[in-house]
């Protein structure tokens, strides 16, 4: 189903052109690397209002960005898939991370489409359709962001 920034529509004919024949998790993979091929990682090349689609005609984004793509490739070939905020460890710059989670064989997988994190060191924070739900900062009129500190140790 289609979510705020997650249009699968738009990716329909996509994605059955480029990976016609693939299916669960091999069309989930060769999305990712897709993907990775394709887009250019940028801060600052999207902002809030940026969706799946608009990302993905601009072929540059950041994790949010990625993960929208992959999150509309997916449902487009009738894969649930959902918006994950985490914190990965080894995620440059260090701040908040954008992964996904696909439905395959009667479970949920973690997917980092930017391939920063791993499912194993990744903090899951929350999850939704995409980031309308999750946000990573969300405020009511005007705000000034000052600071930001992260503290994670591995045990």
């Amino acid at each position: 189903m289609p979510s705020r920034y997650c249009i699968p529509e738009d990716f329909l004919e996509f994605t059955a052109k480029e990976f016609a024949g693939l299916y669960g998790g091999e069309a989930i993979l060769a999305m990712q690397n897709w993907i990775e091929k394709n887009l250019s990682y940028e801060s600052g090349s999207s902002s809030v209002m940026t969706d799946a689609t608009a990302s993905f005609n601009l072929r540059k984004g950041v994790c949010r960005d990625y993960s929208h793509i992959l999150i509309a490739m997916a449902r487009a070939i009738t894969i649930p898939a959902r918006f994950v905020s985490a914190y990965g460890p080894n995620v440059i710059p260090k701040d908040f991370h954008a992964l996904v989670e696909v439905y395959l064989d009667g479970a949920w997988h973690l997917i980092d489409p930017t391939k920063m994190s791993t499912a194993n060191e990744t903090i899951i924070i929350g999850i939704g359709r995409d980031a309308a739900d999750v946000p990573f900062l969300s405020s009511f009129g005007m705000a000034n962001f000052e600071l930001l500190s992260v503290q994670v140790s591995r045990a």
